[in-house]
């Protein structure tokens, strides 16, 4: 109702009745499309978008690995502590495996892959970000971006519609927010104030640059953490599984914002 109060008095303004009728229905297009990213996705829905983004994320981690021309020990093991925390049971990890396999197999294309997730989870952004996340994280595993890597991670972003100025900024900010995780090396530096690579790392996991105000720092963060809600993205059709390593997520970027707002004293 709002895109349509807005649209139709800024058209009067400009133009008269008939720009008026025109911002109008400009409006209800924006308050239609805006119910469509905002709403609750049915049972029915979410029992889809489980399925499809629990099928896509093993699939391309496969597709991923075998970016160099072999899977490694390092990355073998990165998924499946994945598994791990998603909590899959024996015959959930049987499946991930089989997809996993299928994404490395030398003859796998992953059009068909991208294509059926973006016509069935790419309205999402949530989803489209989580997605990226667990692959960023897999070709982080080894402590090396391979070239390789970094040409999937493209494609896959740019066919789920994700320009590479976007693919920038996501990109510095989950390999910060990976810097974060339980197993990195920042937990240690809580008893004191953070070094300056630790502090500029911090800052990236929440988009912001050192110069922002506290407000915008406050602002970017809760943003984060909205995204990463687990009641938010389950609604949305994250698998529970997925949801508990979304959880993961919310507590790296909140171990980074403590730290901005430490360094703020």
């Amino acid at each position: 109702m709002i895109g349509k109060i807005i649209g139709g008095v800024l058209g009067f303004l400009v133009g008269g009745p008939l720009l008026a009728m025109l911002g109008v229905f400009v409006g209800h297009m924006f308050d239609k499309g805006y119910r469509n990213q905002t709403r609750m996705a049915s049972p029915e829905q979410q029992a889809i978008i489980r399925q499809c983004f629990f099928e896509t994320t093993f699939t391309l981690l496969g597709y991923l690995a075998k970016a160099d021309g072999r899977v490694s020990e390092v990355e073998v093991a990165q998924t499946e502590q994945l598994m791990d925390q998603m909590g899959l049971s024996p015959e959930q990890r049987r499946v991930a495996i089989s997809l996993f396999k299928e994404g490395a197999a030398s003859d796998f294309n992953p059009d068909g892959t991208l294509a059926q997730f973006r016509d069935r989870c790419g309205n999402n952004r949530n989803l489209v970000q989580m997605l990226l996340s667990y692959l960023v994280n897999l070709a982080l595993a080894d402590g090396q971006f391979d070239v390789s890597e970094e040409r999937v991670l493209r494609e896959v972003a740019a066919a789920l519609g994700i320009n590479a100025f976007a693919f920038e900024q996501l990109l510095r900010m989950i390999k910060a927010q990976h810097s974060f995780s339980a197993s990195g090396g920042y937990h240690s530096a809580a008893g004191g104030q953070p070094r300056g690579g630790e502090l500029a790392n911090a800052y990236a996991a929440l988009g912001v640059d050192a110069s922002a105000t506290d407000a915008e720092v406050k602002r970017a963060y809760r943003k984060l953490m909205s995204q990463y809600h687990p009641d938010k993205l389950a609604g949305q059709g994250l698998p529970e599984d997925a949801v508990k390593a979304a959880t993961e997520r919310s507590q790296e970027i909140q171990v980074a914002y403590d730290m901005v707002k430490k360094s703020r004293r």
